[in-house]
């Protein structure tokens, strides 16, 4: 997700400071780090999702500028794109970021209730969604990715469900409702498919759900606390090529790391404005070298890091 203050239907929600954190591994290298608050160039206000493409280019969506940000895998700034506003091209708080294979770029906008889609230089190639909870409609969704044949997958956050779109748009299925038990969400934020379809959500029962490409429930882990494989709220949620699961622990101010069958493997991150400390880190991406990018969204940062 993203940014939380943003998401008002949750406000509600108690969040206890978290104890800090410290890596069960040798802890993970940083390796750059880039961004402060600002609207200049490499600057971000609330960075809420990351995403890397194929080539190893870094895609912000910084939230609260309204704007996409490309950067190289250094932290180099290529272009940017968007204002605030209803009009293609233009967001209402975009909060999710995914790119495909050719390397379009896909956004998900919070609050017009849309999702854009985009090469990969910003410029505009179609739009679907509106405000509801028929098909095809959305409410506040938050999370998006893409798999290997270009189907897209949204955490319509509000509605509780998880859609499924071709890759123009056209509404393929959809599955989720309130509630707790296996197949239910509580507000679904963080969304990511590995290379074989499979759909991993996290949602606000501190958990993280597993599902095949077309939402047949597959298994589930995570429960609230600060253990290992325990969640204070995780946004992001991203799959390493090897299969590995790696989840932005916004409120215990880490990244977890587990295999495809949600074993615990390791954490970092602690909370404060260090190298490798986070303050609400809200989405996670790997690239195709196992690089890991954290979007440090109230360090106004993004850090890249590799494990050792």
């Amino acid at each position: 997700m993203r940014y939380l203050t943003r998401v008002l239907f949750i406000a509600f929600i108690f969040i206890p400071l978290a104890q800090v954190v410290s890596a069960d591994s040798p802890s993970p290298i940083i390796l750059h780090k880039w961004g402060v608050m600002g609207v200049d160039e490499g600057n971000f206000s609330h960075p809420g999702s990351v995403a890397a493409d194929s080539m190893g280019n870094v895609y912000v969506a910084d939230t609260d500028n309204n704007r996409i940000q490309k950067f190289d895998t250094k932290g180099k700034f290529i272009t940017k794109w968007g204002s605030y506003g209803i009009g293609d091209g233009q967001f209402s708080r975009p909060n999710g970021i995914a790119v495909d294979s050719k390397g379009n770029v896909y956004v998900v906008e919070t609050y017009n209730y849309r999702i854009q889609k985009f090469t990969s230089n910003g410029a505009f190639v179609t739009k679907w969604g509106s405000l509801g909870h028929g098909d095809g409609e959305l409410n506040q969704p938050v999370g998006i990715d893409v798999d290997s044949k270009g189907n897209i997958y949204v955490a319509d956050t509000q509605n509780n469900r998880i859609q499924k779109f071709d890759t123009k748009g056209k509404f393929i299925t959809k599955w989720g409702s309130n509630g707790a038990g296996d197949g239910q969400f509580l507000y679904p934020t963080g969304i990511a498919v590995d290379s074989k379809g499979n759909v991993y959500v996290a949602d606000y029962h501190n958990r993280i759900q597993k599902f095949t490409s077309n939402g047949a429930f597959v298994t589930r882990w995570g429960s609230t606390g600060d253990g290992h494989g325990e969640y204070n709220q995780p946004f992001g949620i991203a799959v390493g090529s090897k299969g590995n699961i790696y989840v932005a622990d916004t409120f215990n101010y880490r990244i977890q790391k587990f295999d495809k069958k949600g074993k615990h493997i390791t954490c970092w991150g602690s909370h404060g404005p260090g190298d490798g400390q986070f303050v609400t880190p809200n989405d996670v991406a790997v690239d195709s070298k196992g690089n890991i990018y954290v979007a440090d969204t109230y360090n106004y940062r993004i850090q890249k890091f590799v494990r050792p």
